[in-house]
Parts: structure tokens; C-alpha cells; sequence
């Protein structure tokens, strides 16, 4: 039986993902499959009113929801591309700052990505995710403009392409 590559790590070895404060979270779909937007023209794509295809409506319902089932827990910032999903998630501690039972970076994105898969009849994500604890106001924002972009960025590189 052929040995498969090791996966390197992506998590921080012995980091608490429950500890308060924003993570920057990137979610693929799987195979990079483009099913989160219709297809339509590049220069039709606004960053306020993106073409989301039934999957992605999905997709986003499931990031809305996320703060209902977790209340620790606060999207800040959120982008959906057509292979992939950008977030800013925010863990917040009580007034006294500790933390009643918060969970893990891991456990909200697995639940969002079990809920969107199961209302769309299938796995649609790759078996991981990317994330980066943001460090600090400058990082956060640095983090925010690149989310904000994003879709533009994305519909100026199909346009040029099509030049």
C-alpha cells in the first residue's frame, strides 16, 4: 500500500483555540470547486451584492447562524468567494473575563461546515481549514481590508483574463 505524504500541521502546537480574542479563518471547498457563486460576468460582481449560488446562500445562512448557537462567539467580518469562505471570528470572555465553556476555533467552523453540508446533501469543504489568531488593531485591519476586497480583487483578475 503506497504511503501517503505526512500533513504538515496547521494548528499552533499546545494553543488554547477557546482563548478570547479574533481569528482570521479561511474555509476551501473541496477539489477548490467553484460552487459558491453563479457564474455570471466579472464586471457584474460587487462586493455588496456578490452572485452567491444556492450553495452559497446556504453557506452563508450557516455563518449567520453561527453567533445563535455559540454566544461567545461573534462573526466580525465575513467573505464568500467562489472556492472559499473568509472569516473574522471573535471569542469574547464574560465581564470578569473568564470564559464559561467557549469553544473551540475548531468547533465552530466544523459545526457551521456539517450544517451547510447536510442542508445541501453533501460534503463540500476540504477536510481542514486555515487560521490566524489575529495579533493585534493593526493585523485586525490589515485582515478586515483584505476581506473587503477580496471579491473585487477577484472579479479585476476574471476580467483581466478575459482581455
Amino acid at each position: 500500500m503506497e504511503q501517503l505524504p505526512k500533513r504538515k500541521p496547521i494548528r499552533i502546537e499546545n494553543f488554547d483555540y477557546a482563548t478570547p480574542g479574533a481569528y482570521f479563518i479561511t474555509i476551501c471547498t473541496a477539489n477548490k470547486e467553484k460552487i459558491l457563486w453563479k457564474r455570471i460576468a466579472a464586471d457584474t460582481i460587487h462586493p455588496e451584492n456578490l452572485p452567491l449560488s444556492a450553495t452559497g446562500k446556504i453557506v452563508e445562512q450557516g455563518i449567520l447562524q453561527i453567533q445563535d448557537h455559540y454566544k461567545e462567539v461573534v462573526v466580525d467580518k465575513y467573505c464568500i468567494m467562489p472556492d472559499h469562505i473568509h472569516l473574522i471570528l471573535r471569542i469574547e470572555s464574560t465581564v470578569s473575563g473568564r470564559i464559561i465553556s467557549a469553544p473551540t476555533v475548531s468547533t465552530v467552523v466544523g459545526s457551521m461546515k456539517r450544517w451547510a453540508s447536510k442542508q445541501i446533501g453533501k460534503a463540500i469543504w476540504q477536510k481542514s481549514f486555515y487560521d490566524h489568531g489575529i495579533r493585534n488593531q493593526q493585523d485586525y485591519n490589515e485582515i478586515w481590508e483584505y476581506i473587503e476586497n477580496n471579491p473585487l480583487k477577484y472579479a479585476l483578475k476574471q476580467a483581466d483574463r478575459k482581455e
